[in-house]
This record gives C-alpha cells, sequence and structure tokens, in this order.
C-alpha cells in the first residue's frame, strides 16, 4: 500500500514538469517559488548568476533541457532555472510608466485603476490588444502593448 502511494505521489509530482517540457517554446510562465537562482547553465553545478525573489515575475521560456528552463526575465537577462520553481500561471508585468486599467477592453472605457511601472498582476482573456489583469483583486483591461507577459 505505501509503495501504491509513494508512485501516486511521485507522478503528481512529476507531471507538471513534464507537461510542461512537451510545450513549444518560446512560451510564458512565471516564478512559483519566493526565492530562485537563475544559472549560467541547465544544472546546480553551473554558477547562479540571479536570485530572484519575487513570486508571480513572469518570464519567457525561450528552451527546455529536461528539469530545467532556459528563460528571459522582463529585464531581457537570460539564464536557467529549475523547472519546479516555475509556473504555467499567466502573470505580465507594467512597462515604462504608470497604466490605466480600465472597465472594459475599450481605450474609452472608464479607468477602474491605475498601475505603476514595476506592478505584477495575473493575466487572462487576452484579445484584441486588451488582457485582463487582476492585482491582488483589483481588476481592469490594460492595454497588451503596456505589459511585459501577453505577447
Amino acid at each position: 500500500m505505501r509503495f501504491c502511494c509513494v508512485l501516486i505521489m511521485a507522478a503528481l509530482m512529476i507531471a507538471p514538469t513534464a507537461i510542461s517540457a512537451q510545450k513549444k517554446v518560446p512560451y510564458w510562465s512565471s516564478i512559483n517559488a519566493g526565492k530562485a537562482r537563475m544559472r549560467t547553465g541547465p544544472g546546480q553545478q553551473f554558477p547562479a548568476s540571479w536570485m530572484y525573489q519575487r513570486a508571480g515575475l513572469p518570464v519567457k521560456v525561450l528552451a527546455t533541457y529536461p528539469n530545467w528552463r532556459k528563460i528571459e526575465d522582463p529585464d531581457g537577462t537570460q539564464g536557467w532555472m529549475q523547472a519546479n520553481l516555475l509556473s504555467d500561471k499567466r502573470t505580465a508585468i507594467v512597462r515604462d510608466e504608470v497604466r490605466p486599467m480600465r472597465e472594459k477592453p475599450n481605450a474609452d472605457a472608464r479607468i477602474v485603476w491605475r498601475a505603476e511601472p514595476g506592478v505584477v498582476g495575473k493575466i487572462s482573456d487576452c484579445a484584441n490588444g486588451w488582457c485582463k489583469f487582476d492585482v491582488t483583486g483589483r481588476l481592469g483591461y490594460i492595454e497588451a502593448a503596456h505589459i511585459w507577459g501577453a505577447n
């Protein structure tokens, strides 16, 4: 009985990585750990080049290697990160300046919030140049051109 449970647990832990490895690169992901190291190569023997301390930060996956992903961060820095430190949850970060979040996906719609550069939020329903943007429960639509992680 214990062996069966261990196999099921192992399968559940491997499944997300296996699914992500089958995606066509490039694809969007986000950091799901409070601390995550970027390395110069796909293995722990490679030196860490960066330590991220921001869960939810969007990244672009550029390449896969068994349990490692070559990623690019919003600043353009590239390196390797363990796959289990990444999530399939879509997030984006506001670029350049304060951006309006609108009630509807339309430039004439009422502004419901304003998001400062560097604000990270969950995105969904991206269409026609707009994405639904959720910043800790504050919902609105933001132009996809004003965020990194949508296109």
